[in-house]
């Protein structure tokens, strides 16, 4: 059986509720039950912090023998533009990341339009809602 992580950043905790007209109207409570009905055979493993240092340990015991994941989907929300750290460990990840962003960033604030985790990542999904967690699912299955 496939081991996924999936790992949200902070503000995830509030999709749904959260500027729905840029991330949607559905929670991820629906977003993994879709995924888990697509794709029963896949162990789902689900983690969501506001805090930058909580990632960054997911990421690593995802690569520890203990607890290997065999891919990660990631949305780091706000750290995708801001954190090297962040960066550092998806870059030392045994384990393919799949970098997911609900809204298209290209079309966002300047801020938000550069994500220092794109180069590191195997895949990123980027501007296809909230969808793009179950694309990556599929791109790391295949």
């Amino acid at each position: 059986m496939k081991k996924i992580a999936i790992i949200n950043g902070p503000n995830l905790n509030r999709l749904g509720l959260r500027k729905p007209e840029i991330y949607g109207t559905k929670t991820m409570a629906q977003i993994l039950l879709a995924i888990q009905q697509a794709y029963p055979d896949v162990h789902l493993i689900y983690h969501q912090s506001n805090h930058e240092g909580d990632l960054i340990d997911w990421i690593q015991e995802m690569n520890e023998e203990a607890h290997r994941a065999d891919g990660i989907v990631l949305n780091a929300g706000g750290y995708s533009h801001t954190s090297v750290a962040l960066r550092d460990a998806i870059e030392e990840s045994e384990v393919p990341v799949v970098e997911v962003h609900i809204s298209d960033i290209s079309q966002r604030e300047a801020f938000r339009r550069v994500s220092l985790l794109t180069p590191v990542c195997a895949h990123s999904i980027i501007g296809k809602g909230t969808n793009g967690y179950r694309m990556a699912v599929e791109f790391l299955l295949t």
